[in-house]
């Protein structure tokens, strides 16, 4: 850090290469994104820094990633450009009352806490802060995250790309209106969970046809894994995906009429909706 009395400008701070990022709490999800950040090459350690009321957590990250570990949030503020905000929503409102005497509109202020809005961060912080929210899920601790985020009212373009590549880095992120947010929780951050237990069912259908059951999860979960990247790398539609596998007559043609007898399809549907709705009820009485 430079040593003049100069305060630097904003676009100097901003700038990639000396952008000093700031963790308010030390966490698994703000672990995975800070060693996915180093990583990728989005920053580097000693530009990092992370603040935890438990002194191992935050000790114990400084200690593997090379990042600063502080004990004080005050301190974290004054240090960081970006304020990452990775808490849990019910401490919230406690952590945005202790920094809206120091946080100001030179901070790019992300939060990582479900439920959230962008209104209760900003009223707090007060006018002018600029504020991202970021639906994460728990994947991003292997890199292969699928982040959505939305901008705040003062987040700029420039913000936009700074969260973009944050994101990239702990897998794929896609900007949507904070108002998908919900959906955005009942697909990809609830999602994982209904996609474990798809995984579990295979393997006992594995078993149920004689298979070991190390060598069914194997099969079930390679066949999920590999069955994603088919998506995303071909970019075809799941449905000609399918078509692809699927001969006449053939067993596929038979599983498939089973799955579609049990209402698998309509059931996963259920299930997103469901916690899209639970996400949008627990917003509602989050603490503020």
């Amino acid at each position: 850090m430079s040593t003049s009395t100069t305060a630097p400008s904003r676009s100097d701070r901003d700038s990639a290469p000396s952008r000093r990022w700031g963790f308010i709490g030390a966490g698994k999800m703000a672990s995975a994104l800070i060693r996915g950040m180093i990583r990728a090459g989005v920053t580097t350690a000693d530009l990092v820094s992370t603040s935890d009321p438990l002194a191992s957590t935050r000790d114990e990250l400084a200690r593997e990633t090379g990042i600063t570990a502080a004990a004080s949030n005050f301190a974290m503020v004054e240090r960081s450009d970006v304020l990452v905000l990775a808490v849990k929503p019910q401490s919230m409102g406690q952590v945005l009352r202790e920094l809206a005497a120091v946080v100001t509109p030179d901070h790019l202020v992300v939060s990582i806490a479900a439920g959230v809005s962008i209104a209760t961060i900003s009223d707090a912080l007060g006018a002018g802060r600029r504020v991202v929210r970021v639906m994460p899920n728990t994947p991003a601790l292997l890199g292969e995250g699928a982040s959505a985020y939305a901008l705040g009212p003062n987040a700029t373009s420039d913000d936009a790309a700074v969260v973009q590549a944050f994101l990239d880095s702990v897998g794929r992120a896609v900007r949507v209106p904070e108002s998908q947010l919900d959906a955005v929780t009942g697909l990809s951050g609830s999602g994982p969970a209904f996609v474990y237990m798809i995984i579990e069912a295979l393997s006992d259908g594995g078993v149920r046809a004689g298979l070991p059951r190390d060598v069914a999860t194997m099969l079930a979960a390679q066949t999920v894994l590999g069955s994603a990247r088919m998506v995303l790398e071909t970019n075809l539609h799941p449905g000609a995906l399918k078509d692809q596998v699927t001969s006449p007559g053939g067993t596929t043609i038979a599983g498939l009429h089973a799955l579609e007898r049990a209402g698998v399809r309509g059931a996963l549907i259920d299930a997103v909706q469901a916690a899209a709705h639970r996400s949008a009820e627990l917003a509602a009485v989050a603490p503020q």
